[in-house]
């Protein structure tokens, strides 16, 4: 006959280490998916309308910053 306690024991041990394993921090952290985001966002905000007159206005303000307004 199989010893209840040698067997309770194996199971709780088990179900330790698998609580262990669910309760780490970095478990759903994974750096490859927020990288990806990240460059999809940005691809978007490049194809965008909203982006791409958001950077010719950047650019723009880029291209002013070394010369002087006249004073009206």
């Amino acid at each position: 006959m199989i010893d209840h306690v040698a067997l309770a024991i194996g199971h709780a041990l088990l179900a330790v280490a698998m609580l262990r394993l669910v309760l780490r921090a970095g478990l759903d952290d994974d750096p490859l998916i927020g990288e990806i985001e990240s460059e999809a966002a940005d691809r978007r905000k490049r194809t965008s309308s909203a982006g791409r007159s958001a950077a010719r206005r950047a650019q723009g303000a880029g291209d002013q910053e070394g010369e002087q307004r006249p004073d009206a």
